[in-house]
């Protein structure tokens, strides 16, 4: 079956309810430090590399047995099974790309079927972070260059794509699709989103598309 479409979507504050680095931190005890970061970092007030690495840097000393601790903290937003059921369904493909980390964004997207992920991957020497990240960092530009790619190898044009997400670094990705959705979004997405959905529901996805 030919594919039809393809939805790229952020994952924290998106596809789930919390912010998995902030989950991180609280374990850590710098959880009022690192969500103040994040925070800074999705309203576009901070570089989004250099706010990772400053973060990254709190959680070192954790033992990566954390990840299986923070999974169960972790809650699909409403609709997040439906919509990507309905998707495949429909002959799309769906991809998940994160500023968090593979090491808890595979597992959830493993539970959902999803068709791509992108994230970033923690260092772990000797059974404990080491406060670094490891390969390249996902930033607002790879998110942008998975959702051309992705796009690319289906045989589908920008115009057949849509991008979603919540924070500063979506906008280039939400700005590229043919549908741009703002997700219960800080202000300066909504200001430059072409869609915003402002309950936390995601099968108002399909109300999107089905008005086309």
């Amino acid at each position: 079956m030919s594919v039809k479409g393809l939805l790229v979507m952020d994952v924290d504050s998106t596809l789930i309810r919390e912010e998995g680095i902030d989950l991180l931190g609280e374990k850590a005890g710098v959880g009022r430090e690192v969500a103040d970061i994040t925070e800074r970092a999705m309203r576009g007030e901070l570089d989004f590399r250099q706010a990772l690495f400053e973060r990254v840097a709190l959680l070192k000393g954790l033992p990566e047995t954390i990840f299986e601790d923070v999974l169960q903290e972790m809650h699909f937003t409403q609709g997040a099974h439906d919509l990507v059921e309905t998707l495949h369904a429909r002959g799309y493909k769906v991809g998940l790309v994160s500023g968090g980390f593979h090491e808890t964004v595979d597992s959830l997207a493993k539970e959902l079927g999803i068709d791509y992920v992108k994230a970033n991957r923690l260092e772990v020497k000797d059974g404990k972070l080491t406060g670094r990240v490891l390969g390249d960092i996902v930033t607002k530009e790879t998110k942008k260059n998975c959702l051309e790619q992705w796009a690319g190898e289906n045989g589908l044009g920008l115009s057949e794509t849509v991008a979603m997400g919540d924070g500063a670094n979506d906008l280039p990705m939400i700005q590229t699709a043919g549908i741009g959705i703002a997700f219960c979004a800080k202000p300066i997405v909504k200001e430059q989103a072409p869609y915003q959905i402002n309950t936390a529901d995601l099968t108002q996805v399909l109300a999107i598309l089905d008005d086309r």
